[in-house]
């Protein structure tokens, strides 16, 4: 990913499990943190609040390579993999602030729906602020000064 979207988030106490590491379903809510985020930085936070712009999860796909602990801080790295007629891929890759081993990576496939939750065209619109990705840009939420 070059010049990717980045959001960084500390990893909380309740998010670790008996392992001390943190508990792989949290990888999902961290997609999600990181991909909301994501969508506000390219111009769409308040079409997603609004639901004038929506879409579903149909797939998550997650692959580990080291544990993540309590305190952490990761960088997500956010960018468009894809996008179809109907549907757009945004990966989200995690590593520990200022390191470049790969922690984590997780590729999400969404489908556009309408207010029905039918299916839609990506918009056009859309689908340029997809492609632009808010290269560059970073959303700190672990207050580490990035």
């Amino acid at each position: 990913m070059s010049q990717p979207f980045r959001y960084y988030l500390r990893v909380r106490y309740g998010e670790c499990d008996a392992q001390k590491v943190v508990f792989n379903a949290r990888y999902g809510e961290y997609v999600d943190l990181a991909v909301s985020e994501f969508i506000r930085a390219i111009g769409y936070g308040a079409q997603m609040v609004s639901s004038e712009l929506d879409f579903q999860l149909v797939k998550q796909t997650t692959e580990w390579k080291a544990p993540s602990r309590y305190d952490d801080v990761l960088e997500c790295r956010v960018a468009t993999r894809h996008i179809g007629n109907t549907s757009f891929t945004i990966g989200v890759e995690f590593r520990l602030a200022g390191e470049e081993a790969l922690r984590a990576s997780s590729d999400t496939v969404y489908v556009m729906v309408d207010h029905r939750l039918g299916k839609t065209p990506v918009p056009p619109a859309f689908r340029a602020a997809l492609e632009d990705g808010a290269k560059g840009r970073s959303i700190d939420h672990a207050a580490c000064g990035r």
